[in-house]
């Protein structure tokens, strides 16, 4: 259930306590309005924190580009506070329209991941990241386990794939030179990641 809040005061005294505490680490301001999202819990942690290594081995350490496990993007300079998404993580290639402006990036990162979680809003930021040029999305659900991957075309993120423990669809980026599967695992369902020539492969 949603909560709207209205009355400045407590508005501030909720996001000076969400500040103090850390809570806010992934809260958002979407065209002027703050949006408190749920907090992660230990799997999404553990698939962020393993995804992102992956991506770092094969795009961050080799120079291909810049990982980032969360970071703000934003669609303005101008006072970018008041409109910013941020993804579970980024990936900037070299040579990428997205700038680096410290504490945001001005324009979306060539790929981008979404895992989504009871109650936040994850699929309703895809407007927003092909606004501001992301060339791919990996959204994974876990409620069912299933990866959809979505491409920029004619300024619209489209879904081009899907892959589930049931049917293990190999999903390759057109931009990253990895492929995505899900395969069955013993507690949930694992991401088969790969390079786009089948060696090495990592399972998150």
């Amino acid at each position: 259930m949603g909560t709207l809040v209205l009355d400045p005061h407590v508005e501030k005294k909720v996001r000076a306590e969400r500040a103090a505490s850390g809570a806010d680490r992934w809260d958002e301001v979407w065209e002027g309005v703050y949006v408190m999202s749920p907090l992660p819990n230990d799997e999404h942690q553990e698939v962020v924190g393993k995804l992102t290594t992956v991506l770092e081995i094969s795009l961050g350490w080799t120079g291909l580009g810049d990982v980032r496990p969360g970071v703000n993007v934003s669609d303005r300079d101008d006072d970018w506070t008041q409109n910013f998404r941020c993804p579970d993580m980024a990936v900037f290639l070299r040579g990428g329209q997205a700038i680096n402006r410290d504490t945001y990036w001005l324009g979306g990162p060539d790929f981008a991941v979404e895992v989504v979680s009871p109650d936040d809003r994850a699929r309703d930021k895809i407007p927003f990241y092909a606004r501001v040029g992301v060339r791919e999305l990996l959204v994974i659900d876990r409620d069912p386990w299933v990866l959809e991957l979505h491409r920029l075309r004619d300024g619209q993120l489209m879904p081009v794939g899907t892959s589930t423990a049931e049917k293990p669809d190999v999903l390759a980026s057109a931009v990253v030179t990895l492929t995505f599967r899900l395969v069955p695992g013993a507690a949930r369902p694992r991401i088969e990641v790969a390079h786009s020539d089948g060696e090495p492969r990592w399972m998150v």
